[in-house]
């Protein structure tokens, strides 16, 4: 008799064990752009599954989509379905007060990451972002420490009106309106689609039209452009007929730069998970988040070829 007493005590001990750590995990509903988008996006979203995963105490539901339309009803229904936190990455930065006034309605905090909507901060306990402007900036402002007699452009740009276009554009089209020889050869966006990059580049080589510089708004579409290049037969890289600049710092990119083939390439850290985790965990803890600021910036810099060290590349590099 007594040893079936400790026999069902034990199960009963197993039994709450159990069910105080269902109780305890934590569901949250994450919205995303899909890991194919880019390099960087594949980091990104192998980071937030590393920190939310079940071994720390999350449920996580996602959705994947460059489609804002997708993105919002996909938001809505986590919040239909109740989870207790609300991440999202937004593809455009419009469109989203409806859906972050129901996530507050229904008392499901929001926090955003990668990329800023264009919102009441009342409607989000944090952002946890780059600052796209200044990745833009620094761009530009490596692009005039050059000094050249012409800029003629070519501008690959991202998915429109997402953050991350917005900030790498609005740079260098206030550049281009300020000073006289700065001009843009084409203007056109790939949707971060390398495929779609190289058909933009080689549009301009067969229309024979004259440029010196390719601003593709991340890596991919920068090495859909030198793709083009190559088979054109023109020269690309320091000291070379045309400048490529890129951005997210991917790794294989960074050795490109090592390597002479490329000129610049702004950096965009995709990890932004951890921090998000720990000002989740304070409010599971009832703890007031108490932040300066609600926009957590990401810190960032720009690589120069004739600088960038293999060091660098083992740092900040994404992938492999």
């Amino acid at each position: 008799m007594k040893k079936f007493a400790a026999l069902l005590l034990a199960m009963l001990l197993v039994l709450t064990m159990t069910i105080g750590s269902a109780m305890a995990e934590i569901t949250v509903g994450i919205v995303n752009n899909p890991p194919s988008e880019s390099g960087y996006r594949e980091a990104n979203v192998k980071d937030f599954e590393k920190v939310f995963s079940a071994e720390n105490g999350y449920v996580a539901k996602t959705y994947y989509s460059l489609k804002n339309d997708e993105q919002l009803a996909a938001a809505q229904q986590f919040i239909t379905d109740g989870v207790d936190y609300l991440l999202i990455s937004a593809a455009e930065t419009t469109g989203w007060d409806a859906v972050l006034a129901s996530a507050q309605e229904n008392g499901i905090p929001v926090f955003l990451f990668d990329r800023m909507i264009a919102c009441d901060e009342s409607l989000y306990e944090a952002a946890v972002v780059s600052d796209m402007a200044n990745q833009g900036k620094l761009a530009v402002e490596w692009l005039i420490s050059l000094n050249l007699p012409a800029y003629n452009i070519i501008h690959i740009q991202g998915a429109m009106g997402s953050d991350a276009q917005l900030g790498r554009t609005g740079a260098l089209d206030a550049q281009v309106a300020a000073a006289d020889n700065w001009n843009l050869v084409v203007q056109q966006t790939a949707t971060w689609d390398e495929a779609e990059a190289k058909k933009i580049t080689e549009s301009v080589i067969n229309n024979k039209a004259a440029f010196n510089i390719i601003y593709a708004e991340n890596d991919g579409m920068a090495k859909g452009a030198v793709a083009a290049l190559d088979e054109a037969g023109i020269t690309h890289g320091v000291g070379k007929d045309v400048i490529v600049m890129g951005f997210d710092c991917n790794r294989w990119a960074l050795r490109e730069l090592l390597a002479g083939n490329w000129n610049y390439d702004g950096q965009c850290s995709p990890f932004q998970a951890q921090v998000i985790s720990d000002l989740i965990q304070k409010l599971e803890a009832g703890e007031a988040l108490n932040l300066e600021s609600k926009k957590i910036i990401s810190e960032e810099k720009g690589f120069d070829a004739t600088t960038i060290t293999q060091e660098d590349i083992d740092t900040y590099g994404l992938g492999e």
